[in-house]
């Protein structure tokens, strides 16, 4: 099968979507198809990946979106027509479809070329976060975009309520994939957990964008607790900011692969603060790390963590209902134990492999849909 996947975001950037995009790309280059990835160019003509990356990449002149230079917004350009052209796809996946992608899904349809959209993003909730307003907006676009599609995926049954109800139709549930193999208990590091922690008993952590509706800034009463070490690793627009406003939390910046894996893993506790996300890898990340997870009960997290049995849930945008879950975690080393081990049950088996096998089968219902249609 030829495909061509069409992200708005794609490494070296470090976000949600350039991740999965990357992970699908690697699954599809190893079941054997024709891979292409059409994203942004970063800043400075920034490389694509280097010898890591799966399959060739087509970048497509960009601009820092204002406010957030880590986020690239992709400009007209000829190269996008040119490389579905030229790669002549079976199939084009979206991932999370919103400026590139809108085109990709115009010039997919003019070609007679199915598409499969990812949803990923909840841009309607990031408007409002951001600027208070333009939340319609964004649906208005979002909902334009994935009703041209052949077939939306959502990630949780959470953005699934949220795009039937905004009106996008053909729906579908696809969760992302884990790598249960690099985030795994046994890259608990004592001696690295220990520097951390710096003489106090529990160590918490938060990974993820410093954006503000990652909504960090809800981590100050964790921080402030007796025997408890805050640390944040991540990075974004928001991080001077929160530098300032949590004095007692260590931020270690923006870490990948097998060093975040173990820098995870050495974590007692994993605090998640945004209630705005659509599915959260972080939290399946800490979960397949065996650390005790607490998410707010919103979105992505309503489906990874069951409270009380993998994790506990708390009521979202709320910094005190945090700091009272991780007190309770924090004098009860035998309730993180068994909350870390059953997270790890629960979704170590979710690996890239499986989700990427169902995703191509959603690839060939869309074809054979097609093709019924043609006759």
């Amino acid at each position: 099968m030829r495909v061509v996947i069409v992200t708005e975001s794609f490494p070296p950037d470090v976000n949600g979507v350039a991740y999965c995009a990357l992970e699908t790309a690697r699954h599809l280059v190893r079941r054997g198809h024709d891979v292409l990835v059409v994203a942004p160019a970063g800043a400075g003509g920034a490389p694509d990946g280097g010898p890591a990356r799966p399959c060739p990449v087509v970048r497509v002149p960009s601009v820092p979106l204002p406010g957030y230079p880590q986020v690239r917004v992709a400009l007209p350009s000829r190269r996008l027509a040119a490389a579905l052209d030229g790669h002549r796809p079976d199939v084009v996946h979206l991932a999370s479809p919103f400026v590139l992608g809108a085109r990709a899904m115009a010039a997919a349809a003019r070609r007679r070329v199915p598409a499969v959209a990812v949803y990923q993003t909840d841009l309607g909730r990031y408007a409002h976060a951001y600027l208070r307003t333009g939340g319609a907006a964004a649906w208005w676009r979002l909902r334009r975009v994935h009703t041209a599609a052949d077939r939306t995926l959502a990630p949780s049954t959470s953005a699934l309520h949220d795009l039937a109800a905004h009106g996008v139709p053909r729906l579908r549930l696809w969760p992302r994939g884990v790598d249960s193999a690099r985030f795994h208990p046994a890259r608990r590091d004592n001696v690295l957990r220990g520097s951390l922690a710096a003489g106090r008993d529990v160590l918490v952590g938060y990974v993820g964008r410093l954006a503000p509706e990652k909504e960090v800034r809800l981590l100050a009463p964790v921080s402030r607790l007796p025997g408890v070490r805050t640390v944040v690793i991540g990075d974004g627009p928001s991080a001077p900011g929160l530098r300032a406003a949590l004095p007692g939390v260590r931020f270690l910046g923006s870490r990948t692969g097998d060093e975040l894996a173990r820098l995870v893993a050495s974590l007692d506790v994993f605090v998640q603060t945004g209630r705005y996300d659509t599915f959260c890898q972080t939290v399946q990340e800490a979960m397949a790390g065996g650390v005790p997870t607490v998410a707010p009960a919103a979105g992505g997290p309503l489906d990874l963590v069951e409270h009380g049995r993998t994790g506990l849930l708390v009521p979202p945008g709320s910094g005190a209902a945090l700091c009272d879950a991780v007190r309770l975690l924090a004098g009860d080393p035998a309730a993180r134990a068994r909350l870390g081990a059953a997270g790890r049950t629960a979704v170590e088996h979710r690996t890239w492999e499986v989700a990427g096998d169902e995703l191509l089968g959603h690839y060939e219902d869309v074809l054979a849909g097609r093709t019924a249609v043609a006759a």
